[in-house]
């Protein structure tokens, strides 16, 4: 599967149009998921140590990442916006909620969410190069094909993992359908993955 078949729902114009307005949270929480990006994959290296095939990827993805986050960081210096602690999405928890307990398809359910994770990741960023400025649309572009690569080694690793395509994809499902609510959905905080930004603002 590529990552044009998912099919993904689209990010809501109300997304792009304070995302566009709110470069300086955009930009903290972009920086944010990035960390915690890298921790997903390096604490699936800690954990599952049994599984060769995924020790030397992920440690190359993590890498990758983090080299994404200091970006994001260049970026927010050449704009003179601080890094601050922020308060989470709750994209990323409800889409823990879904994981299995039982081994071992609580791992293949964190590889199918951490596959679905970056494709939203990358459809926002070829979302933002619709509305923002030259130079952060340069830069989200240029995101865009490692995240795709992202999301296919987290899926791969899924079938690989498993040997059971028919079962991974039917999990791909439960995590896209919760995707879409979350993304569609009203959020009272505005973050890079959440969904419709609410009148409250923080």
């Amino acid at each position: 599967m590529t990552f044009e078949q998912l099919n993904l729902v689209p990010t809501p114009d109300a997304w792009l149009q304070r995302a566009s307005a709110d470069l300086p949270t955009l930009l903290i929480d972009h920086a944010n998921c990035e960390k915690k990006a890298a921790s997903t994959a390096l604490n699936l290296m800690y954990r599952y140590v049994e599984y060769p095939v995924l020790l030397q990827a992920l440690s190359k993805l993590a890498r990758e990442e983090l080299r994404h986050f200091e970006q994001v960081l260049g970026v927010m210096a050449e704009r003179k916006i601080n890094y601050e602690q922020m308060t989470s999405a709750r994209y990323a928890g409800e889409m823990r909620r879904l994981v299995q307990t039982h081994e071992p398809d609580r791992l293949i359910d964190l590889l199918v969410m951490s596959a679905v994770i970056e494709a939203r990741s990358c459809e926002r960023f070829g979302r933002l190069c619709e509305v923002l400025d030259p130079d952060l649309t340069a830069f989200y572009g240029s995101l865009l094909n490692s995240e795709k690569r992202h999301f296919l080694s987290y899926l791969n690793f899924a079938n690989e993992i498993s040997g059971n395509e028919a079962s991974v994809a039917a999990r791909l499902s439960v995590f896209l359908a919760a995707d879409a609510e979350l993304i569609t959905g009203a959020d009272e905080q505005f973050r890079f993955h959440s969904g419709v930004p609410g009148i409250q603002t923080d």
